[in-house]
């Protein structure tokens, strides 16, 4: 019981990013004293930091990288998932591909026989590398520019995706737990995220080893909303209780 409650706070502070001690107490249904004794173990684990009155999670120290680099790190092993994820997308679908060094991958990879399919992204460089597919159509979802990842991001971005539902999305992350779910280390990124989820019939998560077991700032989705998750060989390997959370695992 102790733990649940430790890992719904965790869980909770992911969503909103910052909380105060009073509304967690009201959203656990526990008194102040047992939320501040939950947090002290949070603290010292260095999963939360602690604020005056308020709980947040702990500084990424971290400058963010350019996708230009983030691409170099696991390279062979995001090519292999790449390949995987995009031999998913099928003739007729309209598909949700999100920005990443990861999803980037997938658009490289995707096959110059599809037809009739129609990839929303809000990705420019993803954009630009579907320009060579005659039979794909793309539409870019709009927004303000995020100039590290080429993304776009709020405002308007979400406007246009609230008007699409799509067969399936294929999601980049930061993080993929079993128990913390789907997490990404930019919370403006993450609000697109989770919309396109919500938006989607099928959520394809594409994570080199690296993110396996990782938790970061923002919470996109329980891991039980992951369709597929398409990782690599090499590395880490997903836990027993990881490939127990989602529907399927593609190893490449």
């Amino acid at each position: 019981m102790v733990e649940a409650r430790r890992s719904e706070i965790l869980s909770l502070v992911q969503q909103h990013g910052e909380l105060p001690v009073t509304e967690l107490s009201k959203l656990l249904g526990v008194s102040e004293v047992t939320v501040r004794s939950d947090l002290k173990v949070l603290v010292d684990a260095g999963q939360v930091r602690r604020t005056r009155g308020s709980v947040r999670l702990p500084l990424d120290i971290r400058r963010e990288s350019p996708i230009e680099e983030t691409r170099l790190e696991h390279s062979a092993a995001k090519r292999r998932i790449g390949r995987a994820a995009a031999a998913l997308v099928r003739d007729g679908e309209t598909v949700f591909l999100d920005v990443g060094s990861t999803t980037t991958e997938v658009a490289r990879a995707l096959s110059p026989t599809l037809q009739g399919v129609t990839v929303v992204t809000n990705g420019l460089n993803i954009a630009l590398e579907l320009e060579r597919l005659s039979g794909v159509r793309v539409i870019v979802t709009g927004g303000t520019l995020r100039p590290l990842q080429h993304s776009l991001i709020s405002p308007y971005a979400l406007d246009i995706l609230r008007r699409i539902h799509a067969d399936r999305l294929i999601l980049g992350c930061n993080g993929v737990h079993a128990e913390h779910g789907v997490t990404n280390a930019n919370h403006e990124e993450a609000e697109i995220k989770r919309l396109m989820v919500e938006q989607a019939r099928e959520v394809v998560v594409v994570a080199d080893h690296s993110k396996l077991g990782q938790i970061s700032r923002a919470h996109i989705a329980p891991t039980r909303r992951v369709t597929t998750l398409v990782t690599d060989r090499g590395g880490t390997q997903p836990s027993a209780a990881l490939r127990d959370a989602v529907l399927d695992l593609i190893l490449a």
